[in-house]
């Protein structure tokens, strides 16, 4: 598919949790709780207030179609500002000079003067009904061509913990929100633009690292199509995915469009109510509903059910906009008979509301409210496919596809914070900001200066271990060993079930000093690794104390004369092998001799120790 031709364009924005002890706007420490720590709960109702000019923004509109109780679980890291019962602190220095630098490493150019706003959100993840945010720079620059709009500081929203109830623990921890412009022209420039931003985020070593610290909303639009926002895209690989999934979407939609057109499609706009006429029906669904209501949607037979993305149909888009009044979904004929609808309950029903072949039944089940709104809401998605693709904020389903959230946010959604003091930004502080070096720069010079591999290098620098190795090079460790125990070591014995988690990074640094100091040998490592994670409870004392520990247990020291005495006594068990093999057999008697001596002695020495005695064995 060409995607030029297409006229896609795309832009991200890419919301990355900063690493400060504090939150944003309260001095609240950023740790993540466990709920069954929580302290206690409580409840509130969230509603949209009118903007500066009087509007409410119709995002939060739609979020008010019901109305709904929120409760929120609070913690003894959390304060009344999270609570929303207690005014902002100033806002935390330490994240503006993490969203300062990586600024000024995108080129941009900083405001004069920081201004707090309010951005309404009343979905629930903010207890006070909008979410802080402060534009911070504008106008910068990417390998590509690309340019980024802006940067912005603003607090994390709550974590939703099920339905709706909250954790508190995550509000107001620091994020940047990074805006590109919409000049992307392919699903992989997407993804690339989006891996270098993170790139250049973890170049910073300031921000959080792990699932759920760092998410992309994605703005995909098509020629003839419409901007749709798709939101929380959490893994780097599924974006490209994503960005194809929204293209097939609006072209599909596009095409139905013109199908509809074509066949003098309208929506009837007289509902209809059909309870009666599923009063003895076998569907669990329409058997407990007080209330039964049906549309008829002329022209549209076969195109409601037509699918527009993998496992998505126009259908499914009617049903996620029936779902903002309470209700599960809606049927509707191209689907049924199915769901305990029989093949006579849907002619009965065709028949009852004058649908002819080429129309559409939707139906909706609920309370006699509920119904009419999702009623309502069915046409206004089916008038919405006679005129082709809606400006809608989307979020992603499993594999990339995305279903109907609200419609894209206005102006009005912006008013001012009037309890945060603006901050002035001076040519000094500006200045002042220290540009760290790029992940890729680094894994560049890990090549050069220690020698290492180019994909292990690479590999490295984008490690979270990156800080240990640092660590561990400064301290004397060669490189090689510090990259490959930090990269392949712990994750194999992660995989074979060792909490290799539980191992301080101190004790890995101790451990690796202590082998390049000979108290142990390269080739313990896993087993003496295996050890500091199986005592990390039972441990006290130093880092090196709680190494040479270990060591005594499972690699205790070997002398030369031992290693040369257990060298003999296998060849000389294996005497028929040897000289069979020759100098061959010295891979298969290593492999004898290390399995004995259990790591305790550098496999080079036992490898010398055994040419030697091969050699007089056989000269």
């Amino acid at each position: 598919m060409d995607y030029k031709d297409l006229g896609l364009k795309a832009g991200i924005e890419i919301h990355q949790q900063l690493d400060t002890a504090e939150k944003l706007f309260c001095r609240c420490p950023t740790v993540l709780r466990d709920v069954a720590d929580r302290t206690g709960e409580f409840y509130r109702y969230l509603r949209a207030t009118e903007s500066e000019l009087g509007e409410i923004d119709r995002a939060a509109e739609e979020e008010m179609k019901l109305v709904r109780k929120f409760c929120y679980y609070t913690y003894d890291t959390v304060c009344l500002v999270d609570h929303d019962e207690e005014p902002p602190t100033p806002m935390n220095p330490e994240a503006l000079d993490i969203c300062l630098t990586i600024a000024k490493m995108l080129g941009m150019t900083p405001v004069e003067q920081i201004h707090t706003m309010r951005k309404l959100v009343v979905d629930g993840s903010n207890t006070s009904g909008f979410q802080r945010t402060a534009l911070v720079a504008l106008s910068g620059a990417l390998p590509d061509g690309c340019r980024i709009e802006t940067i912005c500081l603003e607090e994390e929203a709550a974590q939703r913990v099920e339905g709706e109830t909250f954790s508190l623990d995550r509000l107001g921890i620091p994020l940047v929100e990074i805006t590109t412009a919409p000049c992307m022209r392919t699903p992989e420039a997407v993804q690339e633009v989006a891996a270098y931003i993170g790139m250049v985020l973890r170049s910073t070593g300031r921000v959080k690292r792990g699932l759920g610290t760092i998410r992309q909303d994605i703005n995909v639009s098509i020629a003839g199509g419409a901007r749709v926002e798709i939101k929380g895209v959490q893994e780097l690989d599924l974006i490209a995915e994503v960005v194809r999934r929204e293209v097939d979407r609006q072209t599909n939609l596009l095409a139905i469009r013109d199908a509809l057109r074509d066949r003098g499609a309208r929506v009837d706009r007289t509902v209809v109510d059909v309870t009666a006429l599923f009063a003895g029906t076998k569907s669990a669904v329409l058997k407990k509903a007080k209330f039964i209501l049906a549309i008829r949607l002329c022209g549209f037979a076969g195109l409601v059910g037509r699918e527009i993305q993998p496992g998505r149909r126009l259908g499914s888009e009617m049903s996620d906009y029936a779902k903002k009044c309470g209700v599960g979904g809606i049927f509707h004929t191209d689907e049924l008979p199915a769901y305990g609808v029989t093949a006579e309950e849907v002619a009965r029903l065709r028949e009852f509301v004058g649908a002819g072949d080429d129309d559409c039944v939707a139906i909706v089940a609920a309370s006699r409210e509920r119904a009419g709104c999702a009623a309502e809401q069915v046409m206004i998605r089916a008038d919405m496919a006679l005129a082709g693709v809606p400006e809608e904020t989307r979020k992603m389903l499993e594999e990339g596809s995305s279903a109907y959230m609200r419609p894209l946010p206005g102006a009005a959604r912006m008013y001012p914070e009037t309890d945060v003091f603006p901050i002035a930004l001076s040519g000094a502080l500006w200045e002042g900001i220290r540009v760290p070096e790029l992940l890729t720069d680094r894994a560049e010079r890990f090549v050069r200066e220690f020698g290492l591999d180019g994909a292990l290098a690479r590999q490295v620098a984008f490690s979270e271990r990156l800080p240990l190795f640092e660590r561990a090079v400064a301290a004397g460790v060669r490189p090689t060993l510090a990259a490959r125990t930090l990269l392949a070591t712990c994750r194999e014995l992660a995989r074979g079930g060792v909490a290799i988690d539980r191992v301080s990074e101190d004790d890995i640094l101790a451990l690796l000093s202590a082998v390049e100091a000979g108290r142990a040998a390269k080739e313990a490592i896993p087993d003496l690794l295996a050890e500091l994670a199986r005592t990390a409870d039972e441990s006290a004392g130093t880092p090196r104390e709680r190494v040479d520990a270990a060591i005594a247990k499972m690699a205790p020291a070997v002398s030369q004369a031992d290693v040369e005495s257990i060298v003999r006594r296998i060849v000389a068990e294996r005497e028929a092998f040897a000289r069979e093999k020759g100098m061959g057999a010295l891979g298969p008697l290593m492999g004898v001799v290390m399995q004995e001596l259990r790591g305790s002695v550098d496999g080079k020495v036992v490898s010398e120790t055994l040419r030697r005695e091969l050699k007089r064995l056989l000269s």
